[in-house]
């Protein structure tokens, strides 16, 4: 359930982290506009935003465009012992060229900054994000081949081979860690080449082309088609507490299609978690809580004028919503571990919003049915056509994004123990 803080609980807060200390060291601060370049050297390791007064750290150090996950696939895998918890993120390989090659998987350790590799350049296989944290391991897909690398040791087997008659992509693993769920579009892929994202999006949901679902026994192989229907799927996430429990949704444009929907593996049973109550009103970005009882999303009532964050309650099948200003609202949004906070990524001023003033990191703390807001990070220099999808640190000291302000694509983590932290957005 959504955490209702007092405006007086939330200055209680800041005040808090502001006081606290900082523990990764770094080098001198630089300044956040500094020189676009592919020459790591020319990247800064760390500085102080001007604007915000918030201290900014890259993980990503190494060559090579870096990319922490999509923002509702889960990264992390606790620490052993006192080490430091770990993140698993996609990195590329460069050739002799100095071009990327090959997209691998890599972890950084987030209190030593140690960054280790996972699988090997012959195999590839960063384009799958799915980690199973008690397992420690991270699940990849390479054609019909589906595998796991263990994070520490970087050990690889193969958990599968999907049959001719039966391909697909795993997307997600369930809580329990035994079940892996996939999804299959007959033709999607040939229709997105070679054309821009709103065009291959209208264009797949216009041809209703048959999908289909699909679950994968990790310790036996076998295969289960669990759902199909001529229309597009997508965003598979099973709940993090509920190992029978599968969300999805319908693609396509938001205000032509009933988003969200929830499936039982157990029974194929299929329900949608609301209904549209005006026209053009939209939801989307939706995910779930860490106790996987609330289903958080972006809602629109109607689409580019009101902005709303959502949660569904399961239990209840009640909704809490609050409040944002438009120059609040973010392309996707994340919980923080002690479900009090929230993160937002902001937006360009062409997305739905169409915010003048909304190339932010965004902090928020609910106060009784609205958002307040703290900027973290101005994002004025980063080209949106690269989501930097917020993720909170396991102990929500830090929230995570992946950004090209600087040139390549690198791994940022704002410090929210830092900064001159001013007043909170009393709206």
């Amino acid at each position: 359930m959504p955490c209702h803080l007092t405006f007086t609980s939330v200055l209680r807060f800041v005040c808090l982290l502001a006081a606290l200390t900082c523990s990764w060291q770094g080098t001198a601060a630089a300044d956040r506009t500094a020189v676009k370049s592919n020459s790591l050297a020319n990247i800064p390791l760390e500085w102080n935003d001007p604007d915000t007064g918030f201290r900014v750290v890259r993980l990503s150090r190494r060559e090579g465009s870096n990319l922490s996950f999509y923002f509702h696939n889960r990264p992390f895998v606790p620490a052993l012992g006192d080490e430091g918890d770990k993140m698993v993120f996609r990195g590329w390989t460069n050739g002799s060229d100095g071009k990327n090659r090959n997209e691998q998987l890599f972890t950084v350790n987030l209190q030593t900054l140690v960054i280790s590799q996972i699988t090997a350049d012959a195999e590839g296989g960063g384009k799958s994000e799915i980690v199973a944290p008690r397992s420690r391991l991270a699940y990849f897909q390479l054609g019909k081949v589906v595998y796991a690398t263990h994070v520490d040791t970087g050990d690889t087997r193969q958990v599968a081979v999907l049959p001719d008659d039966f391909p697909g992509a795993v997307k997600t693993i369930n809580a329990d860690e035994t079940v892996l769920a996939g999804v299959h579009g007959e033709g999607s892929a040939e229709m997105s080449k070679g054309v821009s994202k709103g065009v291959y999006m209208r264009r797949i949901f216009d041809a209703k082309l048959p999908h289909y679902l699909f679950t994968l026994d990790i310790a036996s192989g076998a295969i289960n088609k669990i759902h199909e229907i001529n229309t597009w799927l997508g965003h598979l996430q099973f709940s993090p507490t509920d190992p029978k429990l599968l969300m999805f949704c319908h693609e396509g444009p938001w205000h032509e299609l009933n988003r969200i929907w929830l499936i039982d593996i157990s029974n194929s049973q299929v329900r949608a978690i609301r209904e549209r109550t005006v026209e053009k009103e939209i939801w989307g970005h939706e995910w779930w809580s860490h106790d996987g009882q609330t289903i958080w999303f972006d809602l629109q009532v109607p689409k580019g004028e009101t902005f709303h964050l959502a949660g569904y309650d399961l239990q209840s099948q009640q909704e809490t919503v609050y409040s944002l200003i438009r120059d609040e609202w973010s392309t996707h949004y994340n919980q923080s571990h002690d479900q009090q906070l929230f993160a937002g990524d902001g937006g360009k001023r062409t997305s739905v919003a169409r915010a003048d003033d909304g190339k932010w990191i965004y902090l928020f703390v609910p106060d009784g049915d609205r958002l307040l807001s703290t900027r973290l990070v101005n994002m004025d220099e980063h080209n949106y056509a690269l989501e930097p999808n917020v993720h909170f640190s396991p102990d929500d000291r830090w929230v995570i994004f992946r950004s090209n302000m600087h040139g390549p694509a690198h791994i940022y983590a704002v410090d929210l123990r830092s900064g001159h932290h001013q007043e909170l957005k009393n709206r």
